[in-house]
């Protein structure tokens, strides 16, 4: 098997499992905390703070601060820029109102093999998380956010604490689109 077969083999599995952990993690990115129904999860239901007199609080009355600003993952990069980035013509993302924190654009049925991937919040997070955890030759971006990393076929990018994540996928070697990966990164930041 040659050195760049098996590092795709090495992508590959790296995005099933995280996949698979994104899965098994079901509405973690989702603001609020609320599930697929929208109702709060139990345990966040029972946590209201006491009153002076002991009581529970009313509903909605918490010490903790208010959830963060949901960003929608397809206003980090448009489908125009997404186009540009993977250098065809893609199909408009599929229209998840539940789900703002991930965005994919896929190449036509005809072809060419294409797609990019955005995500946002916890799920990009795993994502950079598990990327290090089987020692993906992480590159620091400069200009892009607090935070930003590269590597094939990726770029992750945090601004005031909110990770995003743009994964593209051609069948072409990787290195040819690192800068734009880089470029599409700066812009992500941006808009975080």
């Amino acid at each position: 098997m040659t050195h760049l077969a098996t590092r795709r083999s090495v992508r590959l599995l790296a995005a099933v499992a995280a996949l698979s952990t994104l899965t098994a993690l079901g509405g973690c990115g989702k603001a609020g905390g609320a599930d697929d129904d929208g109702a709060a999860p139990a345990a966040a239901a029972s946590s209201a703070p006491a009153t002076p007199d002991g009581a529970s609080a009313p509903a909605g009355t918490t010490d903790t601060p208010p959830a963060a600003v949901t960003v929608d993952a397809c206003t980090l990069v448009t489908k125009q820029e997404a186009e540009k980035l993977a250098g065809t013509r893609l199909e408009d993302p599929l229209e998840k109102p539940e789900d703002r924190d991930t965005c994919t654009y896929t190449g036509p049925v005809t072809g060419p093999t294409a797609q990019v991937e955005v995500y946002v919040g916890d799920g990009a997070k795993k994502f950079l998380d598990i990327d290090r955890e089987l020692g993906h030759e992480l590159t620091p971006i400069s200009g892009a956010g607090d935070e930003a990393y590269a590597e094939d076929g990726t770029v992750f990018v945090s601004k005031g604490g909110v990770w995003a994540c743009v994964r593209l996928v051609r069948s072409e070697d990787p290195a040819t689109y690192r800068k734009a990966l880089e470029a599409v990164a700066r812009t992500a930041a941006g808009r975080l």
